[in-house]
């Protein structure tokens, strides 16, 4: 069983209460967790990766927790994603040990969220951005909530390291007018509408 120690978790909370045009009604609220966590596997090459995303569901959940306490709750969460940002003495597959533990926790907790979860990976050095995508977490093809957010860490991922990263969002991008799928218009059966 590899052990991923934690090392540190950092929260970022967005509170948007305007862009151009008039104010909106209600702010938009965008909220991440990320942990930094020992990568077992840097520095070689293991064949088999699947297992240990078993051993990082835990973290998942306890990530996902956090973050819906970020948001204040789950009332009105309707966007999700999630990022994997391995640090140099890894490799991208690393990163990708993150899906099923980030969606699936969020997933569970949020209840009835059947959209795919976005994602995205890289491989980087300390201190390196990365964007966690957000999409709506009911139907993918909604188009205002098309957004992301970036998160980064001064002091990590060190080389060792890999930084996991989930972010929730309540409401549409403000002024979204981009057409397409209305939230209003969500039937929620297949994940895309």
């Amino acid at each position: 069983m590899p052990e991923f120690t934690l090392r540190k978790t950092m929260v970022f909370v967005e509170t948007i209460h305007h862009e151009n045009g008039p104010a909106p009604a209600a702010p938009r609220v965008r909220a991440a967790v990320v942990a930094i966590v020992s990568n077992p596997f840097a520095g070689g090459y293991t064949p088999d990766l699947q297992s240990a995303m078993d051993d990082l569901k835990p973290l998942g959940l306890s990530m996902s927790k956090v973050l819906i306490d970020a948001m204040g709750g789950l009332e009105g969460i309707d966007g999700y994603g999630k990022a994997a940002l391995c640090g140099e003495g890894g490799e991208l597959e690393h990163a990708a040990l993150w899906h099923v533990p980030g969606g699936y926790s969020m997933r569970e907790l949020l209840g009835e969220a059947k959209a795919i979860v976005p994602s995205a990976m890289k491989v980087g050095g300390v201190g390196t951005p990365i964007d966690i995508p957000l999409g709506h977490i009911n139907a993918a093809y909604v188009r205002s909530h098309f957004d992301a957010m970036e998160v980064s860490v001064p002091d990590g991922p060190r080389t060792d390291e890999i930084l996991f990263a989930l972010a929730m969002s309540r409401g549409a991008r403000i002024h979204s007018r981009m057409g397409g799928l209305e939230v209003s218009e969500v039937k929620g059966e297949d994940g895309l509408r």
